[in-house]
């Protein structure tokens, strides 16, 4: 990483119910691509005394219009229980930290039907409607 990009963090506040402390993140990289996360992770990682780098988690990260700063958020969790704990599985899995389930093609075609069918009023009708056709 350049030494022309300069990273930022505002409006930390210390979450002790998720066992987490989080920020936002502006990164100013005038003249330069967005700034990738992994480099990301190191600058935080030196800023923040004592952090792991698998303990931090930066998401939405947007360009300013004509480039040059992006902005996003931060979260470094207490040790990696509570990141598997708190973490949506959508996120652990693209960080690696869980496995993508993946399904069949015939699994999942089951799975659509099984929810398009008809729940509550439309269901009850759809039942007259047999009952009735059936007399």
């Amino acid at each position: 990483m350049a030494d022309a990009v300069t990273v930022r963090t505002r409006n930390l506040i210390k979450n002790p119910l998720l066992k987490r402390r989080q920020f936002v993140v502006d990164v100013v990289h005038p003249g330069k691509a967005p700034v990738s996360k992994e480099d990301l992770t190191k600058q935080i990682c030196s800023m923040f005394s004592g952090v792991d780098a698998k303990c931090v988690v930066l998401f939405h990260f947007k360009v300013a219009f004509g480039g040059g700063r992006s902005t996003g958020f931060g979260l470094i969790y207490d040790n990696l229980d509570a990141l598997k704990k708190y973490e949506p599985r959508w996120r652990q899995i693209r960080y690696g930290f869980a496995d993508a389930r993946s399904r069949s093609r015939k699994a999942y075609k089951e799975l659509k039907k099984k929810i398009r069918t008809t729940w509550g009023t439309g269901r009850r009708a759809r039942l007259r409607k047999e009952r009735r056709a059936a007399e």
